[in-house]
């Protein structure tokens, strides 16, 4: 389990996270909403410490538990066991240019995780194939489609054995005829049973995969539950014009 308390951020005298706190349950996805400016991307950027908050905490349950108070000063150990404990997926695909679909999902592992090559090299080909693209190993990312590029990243973002996985818009910059091959692999995901939040606008993936659903303005979490009770019954006004907006 993941508990978020009370993060705070902002850059200069701009607030973006106003006292955040959430609770992801192992197994669990997790879908934020919200529209541009929220807060969204900051708090994924927060959970895998690619952002520092000024305040607030981050539990990691489990046989490695790690706790990081951001009101104080962070060891490097302390920081590089929270980096490993996410695998990040961006909205632009942040490939090696250079290496191959299977030198860039072998990289973690090797640089940083310092494995043995031959088990690495195992692992990244099974991990192609689970998201399809078990004979793209040997392209380079440009001869691979937006789509395909961001399942490489995808599978990329798993080498490391994460906890948590974090899709940032994961399909905002796909044509439209490339977006259900990269949902279907978060499907997939999902249902072997990763711990995902995923922020996306993706309506139809967060009432079908989504155990939880929240939406956020404003920095501030305005209402968080089930996608049942978010899509068929939200309580508050600026979810229901929210979802008006998106789904029209």
């Amino acid at each position: 389990m993941i508990k978020v308390r009370n993060i705070h951020k902002a850059f200069g005298d701009n607030p973006i996270l106003r006292g955040i706190d959430l609770t992801v349950a192992k197994g669990q996805v997790v879908v934020i909403l919200g529209p541009s400016g929220s807060g969204k991307t900051t708090l994924l950027r927060c959970l895998n410490g690619l952002e520092l908050p000024q305040q607030g905490s981050i539990d990691f349950d489990g046989a490695e538990p790690l706790h990081i108070d951001f009101s104080r000063k962070i060891s490097k150990a302390d920081m590089l066991a929270l980096r490993r404990k996410s695998g990040m997926v961006f909205q632009q695909y942040n490939l090696f240019p250079h290496k191959t679909a299977l030198q860039n999902v072998m990289e973690g592992p090797l640089v940083v995780q310092k494995r043995p090559e031959a088990t690495v090299r195992a692992e990244a080909q099974a991990l192609l194939a689970k998201v399809g693209l078990a004979d793209k190993a040997d392209l380079y990312p440009f001869q691979l489609s937006g789509g395909q590029q961001q399942r490489v990243g995808i599978a990329r973002a798993m080498a490391i054995a994460p906890e948590l996985m974090l899709f940032d818009e994961p399909t905002s910059a796909l044509d439209p005829e490339l977006v259900q091959g990269v949902l279907q692999t978060m499907k997939a995901l999902a249902e072997d049973g990763w711990t995902m939040v995923v922020v996306t606008h993706e309506i139809q993936f967060a009432r079908d995969v989504a155990d939880h659903v929240v939406l956020m303005d404003g920095g501030v979490i305005v209402e968080q539950g089930s996608p049942e009770a978010m899509f068929q019954n939200p309580q508050q006004a600026l979810t229901r014009s929210f979802l008006r907006q998106i789904q029209h």
